[in-house]
């Protein structure tokens, strides 16, 4: 069975790395825009020459030439919103099983509009497999299966930062991410807020994550919010609230997207033409170091809960499941669950035919029982799942083996 995982940034390495080592893929091919790029992340793999290739994302016809002759297309290019709907349709177009970890929700719209599309192809799309969405998604679902007699509400809380670098088009996603309308389903009906408009500051709130320490988060356009009302019966809010950190990077980032600067057309400047946009990028990354530094962040660190409220016998609770480290950054903490997709896909374990969220087609013990395998390999003795509970009693830890019991 062969896999290409397209794009070779951070995530897409990572993934890649995971890949070559399952046992699952008898073939792993490496694609990127830059050639540099993928022969460096093929050394990494430790593959030949010959599985690093070039291709351009943004050439439909191109992609879907090269990934024909696959089982597996992974796609991790971002930013999504531009690259997103155009792989997929590669992938459908290649008749190519087709994991992505695309968390723009406008973009995740497009690609579940293809799922007719898909379906006539006889193709399996996962799309939103990485942290938030992905394992997030697989957890609300466990927790609306095995927890609850009824599901009320799911929010879904995400802080990270201190990566060793960035690129600029997790940047660019996290612009485009203020920018937009941001879906939110609220009394049992889907809604949209503005970041920077009361609608929006009315979801912001301080919140406690395992490990990483207490922050303000604000609502987040990831697509959650548009697919788990649909596969968890009976929800009636899911919210995603988010922050990059430190605080003082998200400020900045937010400044320059509330003053216009990065939906303004390109000016002159002296005899060129500046992009405003572009140029925000280069001075947003210009200021990363000595703001990480200011706020003493030296290593990776990142959570993400899932908070899910609900009844079982007629009692009310709320459980917290966190996905926290210190260590690991954006490229085991995406990276990794991509990885699950791409192996789940490839092992059979994917159910139904279409454009599927991952809550749609995954058995999260499935997704869960892979992770742990995956670091274990990697030195982690255990995965790095926190589980609260809130009751009558307030908020406490309880052993993740009690609601988990098939992680022991």
């Amino acid at each position: 069975m062969k896999c290409i995982v397209l794009g070779c940034g951070t995530v897409g390495t990572t993934a890649a790395m995971i890949l070559s080592r399952s046992g699952i893929f008898s073939e792993l091919y490496l694609a990127d825009l830059s050639k540099e790029n993928a022969l460096k992340a093929a050394s990494l793999c430790q593959l030949d020459e010959s599985k690093a290739m070039t291709c351009d994302a943004g050439n439909v016809d191109e992609v879907s030439a090269l990934v024909k002759d696959f089982d597996v297309v992974l796609n991790c290019v971002g930013p999504f919103y531009e690259y997103g709907p155009k792989l997929l349709k590669a992938a459908i177009k290649a008749g190519v099983n087709y994991v992505d970890i695309c968390d723009d929700y406008d973009a995740t719209v497009e690609q579940l509009k293809m799922d007719e599309e898909a379906k006539k192809a006889g193709i399996k799309a996962v799309i939103g497999m990485g942290s938030s969405p992905g394992l997030a998604n697989l957890l609300a679902k466990y927790a609306a299966l095995h927890l609850f007699d009824e599901t009320e509400a799911i929010d879904i809380y995400h802080a990270h930062g201190g990566e060793a670098t960035e690129g600029a088009a997790v940047v660019k996603h996290r612009i485009h991410s203020m920018e937009m309308e941001i879906p939110v389903f609220l009394d049992g009906e889907f809604k949209t807020v503005k970041l920077f408009e009361e609608s929006g500051k009315a979801l912001e709130e301080e919140f406690e994550f395992p490990l990483i320490g207490k922050y303000w988060v604000y609502a987040y356009p990831h697509p959650e919010t548009i697919t788990l009302p649909k596969y968890i019966k009976g929800v009636r809010r899911v919210t995603n609230l988010g922050l990059v950190l430190p605080p003082e990077y998200a400020e900045l980032i937010k400044t320059l997207v509330r003053i216009g600067m990065t939906s303004s057309p390109p000016i002159k400047v002296g005899e060129q033409m500046v992009d405003p946009l572009e140029f925000a990028v280069a001075f947003i990354l210009s200021k990363r170091g000595e703001l990480l530094k200011k706020a003493g962040i030296t290593e990776p660190m990142g959570c993400v809960t899932v908070a899910v409220k609900g009844k079982k016998g007629g009692e009310t609770k709320r459980y917290y499941f966190s996905l926290a480290s210190r260590g690991m950054g954006m490229g085991e903490g995406t990276g990794i669950p991509a990885a699950i997709g791409a192996m789940l896909m490839g092992m059979g374990k994917v159910d139904g035919v279409g454009v599927m969220p991952p809550e749609a087609c995954i058995d999260p013990i499935d997704a869960l029982q892979l992770a742990q395998k995956i670091l274990q390999a990697m030195g982690v003795e255990r995965i790095p799942l926190i589980v609260e509970v809130e009751d009558d009693g307030g908020r406490r830890e309880i052993d993740f083996r009690e609601v988990f019991p098939q992680l022991g």
